[in-house]
C-alpha cells in the first residue's frame, strides 16, 4: 500500500506515460482478454465494419489502462482535482429527493471511470451515499479499493450484507448505488432479456428494492470529453407509485439507458468483462434446467 501511495503522488501526466506503456504491453504483446473483447464487440455491433470494431477495441484498451492510472491517482487526488476531472451534471435529480427524506436508487453500468464517479459524488455532491459492491478475492486489492472508495466519505456495503443492513436503515435518507449490469451467479438469476443483441441474465435486486419500498431510480450516463476528463449526467429512470407498472419495467428501462450510452461512447464500456459467460438454460422433458450450449 505504501508503494501504491507513493506512485499516486506522481503527476497524472507521468502516470499516463505508464498507461501508454502498459497499453502496448497488454494489447500488442500479451493480448489480455482480446478474444473476449472481440467476441463481445462482434455481437454488440454486427452492423459495424471490422475496421470500426477494431478502432473501438484499441480505444477500449487505452481507456482501460488510463482508468488504472487514474484509479491509482484517486488515492491522493484532491477534492478540487476530482471535481475538475469527474464532472457531475444534474445532481439535483438525486439531492432534492434526498433532502426531502427519500432514498434514491442509483443505477450505473461498467463504464470508465466508475471509481472517479463515486469519489466525485461523495466529495463534491453528498456524502449520504451507500455503494453496494462485490468483494474481490485478493486481500491487498480489497483493502486498496475500499481505501480509495471511502476516502471522501460515503458508505460501502458488501452485496451479501446489504439486505440485512438495508432493513436496519430503512429510514435513513441517502443514495444507494448499484452496478446493475453485473453478471449474476446462477443462483441469483431472476430475469433473462436481450442486451446488446444477446440473451443476457440480470439480477433484479434493484427493481425489487425500488418497487417494494417505493424508491425513485436514477441512471448516470457517462461521457469522456477528453483524456482524463469524464462527465456523469444523472437521468431519472422511474418514480413511484409502481402499482400499475409492468414486471421488469425498471430493468428494461435501465438496459435502454445503458445501450444508448454504449452506442454513444462504445469504448468506455468494460468489454473485457465476461458478461455473457452464463448461457440461458433450456428445459428438458422432465422440467429440469440444462445449460444452453
Amino acid at each position: 500500500m505504501i508503494l501504491i501511495r507513493l506512485i499516486s503522488h506522481l503527476p497524472l501526466g507521468i502516470l499516463y506515460l505508464f498507461s501508454d506503456a502498459f497499453f502496448l504491453l497488454i494489447y500488442f504483446m500479451i493480448g489480455y482478454r482480446k478474444q473476449v473483447v472481440r467476441e463481445n464487440l462482434h455481437h454488440a455491433f454486427p452492423n459495424k465494419s471490422g475496421k470500426e470494431r477494431l478502432e473501438i477495441e484499441k480505444q477500449f484498451y487505452r481507456n482501460f489502462t488510463d482508468s488504472l492510472a487514474e484509479t491509482i491517482k484517486l488515492l491522493t487526488m484532491t477534492k478540487e482535482m476530482i471535481a475538475k476531472r469527474f464532472v457531475i451534471r444534474n445532481a439535483k435529480v438525486i439531492t432534492n429527493r434526498v433532502k426531502n427524506g427519500e432514498i434514491v436508487v442509483g443505477l450505473c453500468g461498467h463504464f470508465f471511470n466508475w471509481e472517479g464517479h463515486l469519489l466525485s459524488y461523495t466529495a463534491n455532491v453528498d456524502k449520504r451515499c451507500e455503494t453496494i459492491y462485490m468483494k474481490v478475492n485478493s486481500t491487498f486489492f480489497e483493502k486498496l479499493m475500499k481505501t480509495i472508495r471511502s476516502r471522501m466519505g460515503g458508505d460501502l456495503t458488501d452485496r451479501e450484507a446489504f439486505q440485512r443492513k438495508y432493513l436496519r436503515n430503512r429510514n435513513k435518507k441517502r443514495l444507494i448505488v448499484l452496478a446493475a449490469d453485473q453478471r449474476p451467479n446462477y443462483l441469483d438469476i431472476r430475469y433473462w432479456t436481450t442486451f446488446m443483441n444477446r440473451e443476457t441474465a440480470f439480477y433484479e435486486g434493484a427493481e425489487k428494492l425500488a418497487k417494494k419500498f417505493n424508491h425513485p431510480v436514477v441512471y448516470a450516463a457517462v461521457s469522456k470529453p477528453k483524456r482524463g476528463h469524464y462527465e456523469f449526467n444523472y437521468q431519472l429512470v422511474a418514480t413511484p407509485p409502481y402499482e400499475e407498472t409492468a414486471s421488469h419495467s425498471i430493468t428494461e428501462a435501465f438496459i435502454d439507458h445503458v445501450e444508448r450510452n454504449i452506442e454513444n461512447y462504445p469504448s468506455l464500456y468494460l468489454w473485457s468483462h465476461k458478461r455473457w459467460k452464463i448461457k440461458k438454460p433450456l428445459t428438458t422433458n422432465d422440467g429440469a434446467p440444462t445449460e444452453k450450449s
